[in-house]
C-alpha cells in the first residue's frame, strides 16, 4: 500500500509564504506524475498546479507566478512553494500521486489523495 502524508500548511498573513510538502511512502511504485489540489469552503475542488516526474507543470492562472511545484524523485516528494498569498487562497489542500505500482501479475496505474493540509491566509 502507499500513502501520502502532507505537511506545512498554517495561518500566514497575505503577502506572506509557506511550502507545502507530500511525501509518498510505501513499496513497489514509481512517480508518473504529482499534483496539489484546493478546496475552499462552500466550492469545489480545483487543481492549483501539477507536474510530471519529467518535470513538465501546469498551474491553475489563479496562482502562476506565485506558486511553484516540484518533485524530488528520490525522496518521493513534492513541494508546493507558496508565495505572495492572498486571502483567496485560503483552502485545504490536498496532494494527489499519479503512480505505477509494480505488481507480481504487472504493472497498474493508480491514483492516490492525501488527507490534505490546512492553509489560511489572514488579510
Amino acid at each position: 500500500q502507499v500513502q501520502l502524508v502532507e505537511s506545512g500548511g498554517g495561518l500566514v498573513q497575505a503577502g506572506g509564504s509557506l511550502r507545502l510538502s507530500c511525501a509518498a511512502s510505501g513499496s513497489a511504485f514509481s512517480i508518473r506524475a504529482m499534483g496539489w489540489y484546493r478546496q475552499a469552503p462552500g466550492k469545489q475542488r480545483e487543481l492549483v498546479a501539477a507536474s510530471t516526474s519529467a518535470g513538465r507543470t501546469n498551474y491553475a492562472d489563479s496562482v502562476k507566478g506565485r506558486f511553484t511545484i516540484s518533485i524530488d524523485i528520490a525522496k518521493n516528494t513534492a513541494y508546493l512553494q507558496m508565495n505572495s498569498l492572498k486571502a483567496e487562497d485560503t483552502a485545504v489542500y490536498y496532494c494527489n500521486a499519479d503512480l505505477t505500482r509494480w505488481m507480481p501479475e504487472g504493472p497498474n496505474v493508480v491514483d492516490y489523495w492525501g488527507k490534505g493540509t490546512l492553509v489560511t491566509v489572514s488579510s
